[in-house]
């Protein structure tokens, strides 16, 4: 894949994300977005350790966050956490289900797709423990909707 093309294909990913965000109600966005960044945060955390490590590779240079992982953190992983807790939270089952799917295709055929148009590729990693690299914040971001809602003030 050109850089171009990637260039192209990052603005699309955040544009396209961010545009489902006035669906959610504006109630949905105050209620779930501290989390959803708390969360973002520290996946670029784990994004830098495991660019550094070499758990996955992007084809192209400039090899950085900005121009690899920030534009999955910021438009996919952001929206996306977003949407799964308009839609499960209250129901944990239903919660780790829809992210155990979500996750799932994330570190399968997502993964498989993007080594296959030279966009990214594990390395150090294989596509399960890619899939437990995602799926282990799923109970962090529960667990801190919770504390959120349990200790944030009335109106």
């Amino acid at each position: 894949m050109s850089i171009k093309v990637q260039r192209i294909l990052n603005i699309a990913m955040v544009l396209i994300s961010l545009s489902t965000v006035p669906l959610m109600g504006l109630q949905n966005i105050k209620r779930f977005l501290p989390v959803s960044i708390l969360i973002g945060v520290i996946e670029v955390m784990n994004a830098l350790i495991g660019n550094k490590r070499k758990w996955w590779v992007f084809y192209n240079k400039p090899n950085s966050y900005l121009f690899n992982e920030f534009p999955f953190n910021i438009g996919v992983f952001l929206v996306i956490s977003l949407w799964l807790m308009k839609w499960s939270y209250g129901n944990f089952i239903k919660f780790i289900l829809f992210n155990a799917i979500g996750n799932a295709f994330f570190a399968y055929p997502f993964a498989k797709f993007a080594r296959k148009i030279k966009y990214f590729t594990l390395v150090r990693m294989n596509h399960l423990q890619f899939f437990f690299y995602f799926f282990s914040k799923v109970f962090f971001f529960y667990g801190f909707q919770y504390l959120f809602e349990k200790y944030k003030k009335p109106n």
